[in-house]
């Protein structure tokens, strides 16, 4: 199984992409963490990307994908893979299908969470977390049973993000339209673009991209 997975930040593609890559055994991969780790291995691409990084400069679609080349000869993904927020602009589309036709592979889905920027930025203003387990909670679906004190590990170092703030929350979902929107069709047109409604709550969700992915298990 190889998906992609697509939505704005906060839609919950993570929670999904992790919950997936359980249940079949396929590798969850992201770009951010790829190039952390090729920066700490020192590796040729990490070296790169570093310097064009350190430089202040966005480290290009090529050099991006030639990491998920690589990635996805991982034992881990023999199953198969999940991009979780990638690709983010048509041109990294199509640099990806270039590479998926050097392996000799092609996409199976590429799930787009849709979702209310109003009623997502909300969700994602009052989230916080805990500093020392990493916890997640929020001011109004998640709160810790005791207010103030993480319920997982008991600190009361509880904190939120800087940039979850709703003037900046919605800035990135204004970004990510622009960015995005031309990748709907692009996949369309391919026929393997599956739309999501991603303001249900986490288990409906699962269940709707469940019965997207058992669908396309039997047509297979």
């Amino acid at each position: 199984m190889k998906l992609v997975f697509l939505g704005p930040p906060g839609a919950g593609k993570g929670t999904q992409s992790q919950r997936l890559a359980q249940q079949y055994q396929i590798a969850q991969i992201s770009t951010g963490d790829m190039l952390r780790a090729e920066v700490k291995a020192q590796s040729e691409i990490g070296q790169l990307a570093k310097k064009l990084m350190d430089n202040g400069d966005l480290v290009p679609d090529d050099l991006i994908v030639s990491m998920i080349e690589k990635r996805i000869q991982a034992e881990d993904c023999k199953n198969g893979f999940i991009l979780d927020g990638f690709p983010r602009s048509l041109g990294q589309a199509e640099a990806l299908d270039k590479m998926f036709e050097r392996q000799g592979m092609k996409l199976d889905a590429v799930l787009s969470l849709n979702v209310d920027e109003e009623m997502l930025a909300d969700r994602i203003s009052g989230r916080f977390s805990c500093a020392k387990c990493g916890a997640s909670y929020h001011k109004v679906f998640k709160k810790p049973a005791v207010e103030g004190v993480c319920d997982s590990c008991g600190s009361t170092e509880l904190v939120s993000r800087a940039d979850d703030n709703r003037d900046t929350v919605l800035a990135r979902l204004e970004t990510y339209k622009k960015q995005t929107a031309p990748l709907l069709p692009y996949y369309e047109k391919k026929s393997c673009l599956y739309s999501i409604n991603g303001m249900k709550n986490v288990e409906d969700v699962a269940k709707d991209i469940d019965l997207i992915l058992k669908k396309i298990k039997v047509s297979n």
